[in-house]
């Protein structure tokens, strides 16, 4: 048996599961793990300890590369306060142009947290685009409006995600169930990944009986033994509750983190507006200092650091390995989507 989706069958994948971006950190090591066992692997967007993002991303697909034959992906953070990002559009498009290998198995471009044009207007990546690669564009949409954007960008796809997601949010606070169901209603013929809350069977037959083709799993993948994360971050999420998140506002907009002391004494904004006018007052020392929470965390220090955790870490039990937590989704998914099926009469 399978689950065989226009999304399994555009990136050539066996299951209908997607790494969700997991910038600034490391991911790697759980991009060939996702794609060994059968899913779209994805490297983040790492910039972490003052290193050059293009040139962090290069090697990582050099690694992903000599470690698997299968698919992968990776993400470009395209904030405004993302400064190295349009370079990062131009530079890993030119870099995937130039290496026949990385071309013929980089399938998934995901841009997030900022604008959806950025990407598609890099001359470099037009090139790659024009000379037979199989590579598509996708944006994060965390709001209907959003979606709209992405459309008229000429994005070959989008992900929706809802606001019980970790990491980066809108500030509309849509769940995934709601916005999901905006989306595919206003947009039938869009491929669409669903990402929010997704970490079990369940989740991914929902996904996929609302019009979804595969969902995307930050939290769970973080809770891997494949993992680049910190075994402080990894034993966080199996005792974890759902309600054991906060949304609050960081640099580059609402996200969702880990309750800790980081991030119950940071501060929410409640529009973009708000947040474009502090933004007029931030400092490069100020982003610098909320960098270094990131970077702590990398390093285990989950009490002062940036925790992204999403809601779903309230259905997680334990760590798993990556080939694992998907044979174990793929199964539950089918034994559901077969008993709705039989509803029908």
């Amino acid at each position: 048996m399978g689950l065989k989706t226009d999304i399994t069958e555009m990136f050539g994948i066996k299951h209908p599961i997607i790494a969700a971006p997991m910038g600034p950190f490391y991911t790697k090591e759980l991009a060939v793990a996702v794609s060994e066992a059968g899913g779209l692997g994805v490297l983040s967007h790492t910039n972490l300890f003052g290193k050059s993002a293009l040139e962090e991303m290069k090697s990582n697909m050099e690694y992903v590369v000599e470690h698997t034959e299968k698919p992968f992906g990776f993400n470009i953070r395209t904030a405004r306060l993302q400064l190295d990002a349009p370079g990062l559009c131009r530079g890993i498009s030119r870099f995937i142009l130039n290496n026949p290998k990385i071309k013929e198995q980089c399938v998934y471009a995901v841009t997030s947290a900022g604008s959806s044009k950025m990407l598609p207007k890099a001359k470099t990546y037009q090139r790659l685009k024009e000379s037979g690669s199989n590579i598509k564009h996708f944006h994060v949409a965390p709001a209907l409006w959003l979606a709209d954007k992405c459309i008229t960008s000429g994005v070959d796809g989008m992900v929706i995600t809802g606001w019980e997601g970790g990491g980066h949010q809108s500030y509309e606070k849509i769940s995934t169930l709601v916005l999901l169901q905006q989306v595919t209603k206003k947009y039938p013929d869009t491929s669409i990944i669903a990402c929010g809350g997704f970490s079990s069977g369940e989740g991914l037959a929902s996904a996929l009986a609302m019009g979804a083709g595969a969902i995307a799993m930050g939290s769970r993948f973080i809770a891997s033994k494949e993992s680049e994360f910190h075994e402080k971050y990894k034993n966080i999420v199996p005792s974890a509750k759902a309600d054991d998140t906060v949304w609050v506002t960081g640099v580059l907009g609402p996200i969702r983190l880990w309750k800790n002391n980081y991030s119950l004494h940071h501060g929410v904004v409640t529009s973009k507006e708000e947040k474009m006018a502090l933004e007029a007052q931030l400092t490069p020392e100020r982003v610098m200092d909320d960098q270094k929470h990131y970077e702590m965390t990398y390093d285990g220090n989950v009490e002062e650091g940036a925790v992204l955790l999403g809601q779903s870490i309230g259905l997680i039990n334990s760590v798993e390995t990556v080939q694992d937590i998907i044979n174990s989704i793929v199964n539950d998914a089918e034994k559901r989507l077969k008993k709705a099926n039989s509803c029908i009469v």
